[in-house]
């Protein structure tokens, strides 16, 4: 699978990487956090570690290490602007769920 960017979102990112002159790409994973579990987080990334999965999608780096994968893996990044209001949506196949606000998500994991 991929990580796969839109239009818009693959704009919003050249734009970051444009103003960070030391920066190889995007860094995209997750943290533990919220009430559904998990937070995307999507950041400038300075350095390619040794073992990340890198997509590379109209010149943008998109970074992620072998942790976040199993939760990110096939994901679609958009970005939109509403009002006043400008962030990433997330399209995850591997989220079973999410919290009411949309700022984090389950994932059903092996037991």
């Amino acid at each position: 699978m991929a990580i796969q960017l839109t239009e818009a979102a693959l704009k919003r990112m050249q734009d970051f990487l444009s103003r960070s002159p030391d920066a190889v790409g995007v860094r995209f994973g997750v943290r533990r956090t919220g009430c559904s579990g998990y937070a995307y987080t999507v950041d400038v990334a300075d350095r390619i570690a040794e073992n990340d999965t890198v997509f590379d999608q109209g010149g943008v780096r998109v970074l992620v290490d072998p942790k976040a994968l199993a939760f990110v893996d096939g994901t679609e990044i958009d970005f939109r602007r509403h009002g006043l209001n400008a962030a990433f949506v997330f399209r995850n196949p591997n989220a079973t769920g999410e919290c009411g606000c949309g700022e984090s998500f389950t994932v059903e994991t092996a037991s």
